[in-house]
C-alpha cells in the first residue's frame, strides 16, 4: 500500500482529497502547513498582527482544527508542519520586493511552488511517502515518458494556471484527486461523510494580508517609507503627485487620489524614477509581452501558435509564442490584451494542456 501525504488546509477540497485517497486504498497521512507563527508576521523588530481574520482567509488555527477533525473522522494521522520561516523567506519577502520594484506579484503561485511542492515533497520523503496530494482542481497525465499538466473537468474551478511552475519530478510525485470532479460533487461527498467543513467558504484573500491593504502591509513589514512621486502622462508631462509606487498596479483606475474629468488608468510604474504613468483606456492594451523565469512542462522548447492567460480569471487568448533563449519568451497576441502586468504570470496552453509559463517582464 502506497503512503501519501495529503496537504490539508482545513477546507472542503483538501478534506475530500483525503477521503478519496483513503477510499482508493492509499495509506494517507494528513498534513497542515503552518505558514504564519501565532497569526503574526515577524520582520526584525516589527510584528504585524493578523487581526480580524475573515472566513475567506486560509491558514488560521481554526483551519488546522478542521483538518484534524476530518482526519479523526477518517481514522487518519494528522500533523502540523511549521513552515513559517520558509513562507516568510520564500513568499512574503519576494512579495514585498516585487511591489517595491513596481511590479504586482502573485504570492499564491510562489506558495504553491516553494511550499506546497518543494517543501512538502521533502517532508513527504522524510516520512517515506511515495507521493503528495493536494485539493487543486487539475489533472496529471503521463505520455511518452513525460508528465503533463491538464485542466480540470470543472472549468469554473480549474487551477492549472497557478500550477504551471511544477517540474517533471513534482508532477511525477503528485496526485490531484479532484481533477475529474465538479465543486458541487465535492461538497456532496463532504456532506455525505459529515465533514465539519462541508459548507465552509473558500479562501479568497492573501492569507498574510486579510484586509487587502497591500501597501500598508509592505510599509509595516519592511519598516520603510515610500516617498511620494510624480504622476506623468504617456508623453512624460507631469500631471500630479502619487502616494508611493507600492499603492499602484497596471490598469488601476480607482484610488488615484486625483481627478481629471475623464477616466485615467495606470499604464506604467517606474521604480527607478519613482513615477507612475497615467493614460486613457486604450493605452492599457498591448499586443505583445515578454516573459522570463520560465518553466516548461512540454515540449522542451516553446514555439508556435498557442493560447495564453495573463491572469488567473482570464479566458485563454490566442497568441504566437517564440522562445528567444533558454529563459525568455516573446508572446504576440491575436488581439490586444488589457492591463498586462509585470510581476504576474503568463501561462501557455495547448488545448487543455499547460505547456509552461513565466513571469511578465517590465
Amino acid at each position: 500500500m502506497k503512503k501519501v501525504l495529503a496537504a490539508m488546509s482545513g477546507g472542503v477540497d483538501s478534506s475530500v482529497t483525503a477521503l478519496l485517497l483513503k477510499n482508493a486504498g492509499f495509506d494517507v497521512i494528513g498534513a497542515t502547513m503552518k505558514l504564519i507563527d501565532s497569526d503574526a508576521v515577524i520582520a526584525g523588530d516589527a510584528s504585524i498582527e493578523i487581526a480580524n481574520v475573515s472566513e475567506k482567509v486560509c491558514c488560521t488555527a481554526d483551519d488546522a482544527f478542521d483538518a484534524k477533525s476530518v482526519c479523526f473522522s477518517l481514522g487518519l494521522p494528522h500533523y502540523v508542519f511549521n513552515f513559517a520561516e520558509d513562507f516568510t523567506s520564500g513568499v512574503i519577502e519576494p512579495f514585498c520586493a516585487s511591489y517595491i520594484r513596481g511590479e504586482t506579484p502573485n504570492p499564491c503561485i510562489e506558495c504553491n511552488r516553494k511550499l506546497k511542492f518543494e517543501r512538502l515533497l521533502r517532508r513527504a520523503a522524510e516520512l517515506d511517502c511515495a507521493k503528495i496530494a493536494t485539493g487543486h482542481y487539475a489533472r496529471i497525465e503521463e505520455k511518452d515518458g513525460r508528465f503533463l499538466l491538464r485542466k480540470a473537468v470543472d472549468a469554473k474551478k480549474d487551477q492549472s494556471y497557478v500550477l504551471y511552475t511544477m517540474t517533471q519530478d513534482e508532477l511525477s510525485k503528485t496526485l490531484f484527486p479532484l481533477g475529474g470532479l465538479t465543486k458541487p460533487e465535492v461538497r456532496k461527498l463532504a456532506e455525505e461523510n459529515g465533514f465539519v467543513n462541508a459548507a465552509k467558504h473558500e479562501s479568497q484573500d492573501i492569507c498574510f494580508v486579510p484586509d487587502g491593504d497591500y501597501a500598508g502591509f509592505i510599509k509595516n513589514y519592511t519598516g520603510k517609507t515610500f516617498p511620494r512621486g510624480k504622476f506623468i502622462d504617456t508623453a512624460g508631462k507631469i500631471i500630479g503627485e502619487h502616494d508611493g509606487i507600492i499603492h499602484y498596479t497596471i490598469g488601476q483606475r480607482k484610488g488615484l487620489g486625483i481627478a481629471f474629468g475623464v477616466p485615467k488608468y495606470v499604464t506604467a510604474i517606474n521604480a527607478a524614477d519613482n513615477t507612475v504613468t497615467l493614460g486613457n483606456i486604450d493605452e492599457i492594451y498591448t499586443n505583445s509581452v515578454t516573459a522570463h523565469k520560465l518553466n516548461i512542462i512540454s515540449p522542451e522548447k516553446i514555439n508556435g501558435n498557442l493560447a495564453a492567460k495573463t491572469r488567473y480569471n482570464q479566458a485563454e487568448q490566442p497568441c504566437k509564442v517564440s522562445q528567444t533563449d533558454t529563459d525568455t519568451l516573446k508572446i504576440t497576441f491575436d488581439e490586444p490584451q488589457k492591463a498586462v502586468t509585470p510581476g504576474q504570470s503568463v501561462v501557455l496552453y495547448d488545448g487543455e494542456y499547460v505547456v509552461g509559463g513565466g513571469i511578465i517582464k517590465q
